[in-house]
C-alpha cells in the first residue's frame, strides 16, 4: 500500500478567486500544484473560455453538412454575380428552329419549347432566385427583429397591439395572398415580389425575437446593468441584442430557401416575375404542358431550384445545432 503524504498546512491553503482563502485536504492540495509546465519551465497556458459564438464556429467547421451547404451557396452566389463565369450565351437568346431539342455540343441542357439554351437560363436564373431571396429575407430580419425585439423589451399595449396584427397576418394564406396582391401589380422587376414577401413573412420573425428578447431581458447581467442605470438603447443594443439574435438568424437562414421557393411559385402562377424575365419559376411553367416531349426543359430548371432550398435549409439546420446550447 502506498505511502501517504503528510498533510503539509501551507500546502492546503488554497485562493478562492474572491481574496478568501479555503482549507483542502492533502491530496487536492498536491493537486493544485501539479499544474503543467510550459516550454520555458514556467506555468502551462490555461484554456480561455469561449463565446456563443466561437464555439458554434467550431463546431460548425466540423460539420460536412454545414461545408456541403455553404459550398453550394457559395457557387450560386458566384454565378448569380458573374454568371457569364460558366454561361456564354445569352438567355433571351433562342431559335425556333431548335425547340423542344435534347443535348447538343455547346448546350448540355437542350433546348426548351421556344428554342432558348436550357442551360444558359438555368445559369441566369439563380441571380433573379438569389436576389430575390436574400433581400426578402434582410428585409423580413429587420423589420420583424426590430418590431418584435421592441415589444417584447418594452411590453404593454404596444406587445398587445403587435401580437393581434400578426395574428392577422398569420391568418392570410400565402399563396392566395400572392395571388391576389400581385395580379394588380404590372411592374416586371422583383420589387413587388420582395415587398410581398417581407409584408407577409416579418411577423414570424417578429414572434421569434420577441420571445427571445423576453427570456434574454429576465437574465441576471440584464438586470444588474438596469440596476447599475444603463439606459434603454444600452441594454437593448450591448447586453440583449447580441444574445437574442441566435433564434432569428436560424429561422432567416431557412426562410431564405423557403423565399425562393415562393418566387418560383409564384412566378410558376403567373403573378410573380414576367417574361422576359428569367427566372427558374417561369421556365417550369414553360415547360410543363410540353414534359412529354421535352422534360429536360423542366428537369434542369427544377433541379436547381430543389437543390437551392435544399441547401439553405441544411445550412438553417446546421447552423441552428451549432447555436443551441441544449444540444451540446
Amino acid at each position: 500500500m502506498p505511502e501517504q503524504e503528510p498533510y503539509e498546512p501551507e500546502r492546503a491553503i488554497a485562493g478562492t478567486g474572491m481574496g478568501g482563502t479555503m482549507d483542502l485536504g492533502a491530496s487536492e492540495a498536491v493537486t493544485l500544484e501539479k499544474t503543467p509546465a510550459g516550454p520555458d519551465g514556467g506555468p502551462g497556458p490555461r484554456d480561455k473560455p469561449r463565446s456563443l459564438w466561437s464555439d458554434a464556429w467550431h463546431d460548425l467547421r466540423r460539420n460536412p453538412v454545414f461545408i456541403i451547404s455553404a459550398l453550394v451557396i457559395l457557387f450560386l452566389f458566384v454565378i448569380s454575380v458573374w454568371p457569364s463565369l460558366i454561361a456564354s450565351g445569352s438567355p433571351l437568346e433562342c431559335d425556333l428552329a431548335k425547340a423542344q431539342e435534347g443535348s447538343q455540343s455547346g448546350h448540355p441542357f437542350g433546348f426548351n419549347g421556344q428554342g432558348c439554351d436550357v442551360y444558359t437560363r438555368t445559369v441566369y436564373g439563380a441571380r433573379t432566385s438569389v436576389a430575390v431571396g436574400v433581400l426578402a429575407t434582410l428585409g423580413v430580419a429587420v423589420l420583424g427583429s426590430v418590431l418584435g425585439g421592441l415589444a417584447g423589451f418594452f411590453g404593454g399595449a404596444g406587445d398587445a397591439v403587435l401580437s393581434r396584427i400578426t395574428d392577422v397576418f398569420f391568418a392570410i394564406p400565402v399563396v392566395l395572398g400572392g395571388l391576389v396582391l400581385l395580379s394588380v401589380i404590372t411592374s416586371n422587376t422583383v420589387w413587388p415580389v420582395i415587398g410581398f414577401i417581407v409584408l407577409l413573412g416579418w411577423p414570424q420573425i417578429s414572434r421569434i425575437a420577441r420571445g427571445s428578447v423576453i427570456t434574454v431581458k429576465q437574465n441576471d447581467y440584464v438586470q444588474a446593468a438596469r440596476a447599475l442605470g444603463a439606459s434603454h438603447s444600452r441594454l437593448l443594443l450591448r447586453h440583449i441584442a447580441p444574445n437574442a439574435i441566435a433564434p432569428v438568424i436560424v429561422v432567416a437562414t431557412i426562410a431564405l430557401g423557403t423565399y425562393i421557393s415562393l418566387e418560383a411559385t409564384l412566378s410558376f402562377l403567373g403573378v410573380g416575375l414576367k417574361p422576359p424575365s428569367v427566372s427558374w419559376g417561369i421556365d417550369i411553367s414553360a415547360a410543363a404542358p410540353y414534359v412529354r416531349n421535352a422534360p429536360h426543359a423542366l428537369l434542369w430548371p427544377s433541379g436547381a431550384l430543389a437543390i437551392t432550398v435544399l441547401a439553405f435549409i441544411m445550412l438553417g439546420d446546421a447552423v441552428r445545432d451549432a447555436l443551441d446550447p441544449k444540444l451540446r
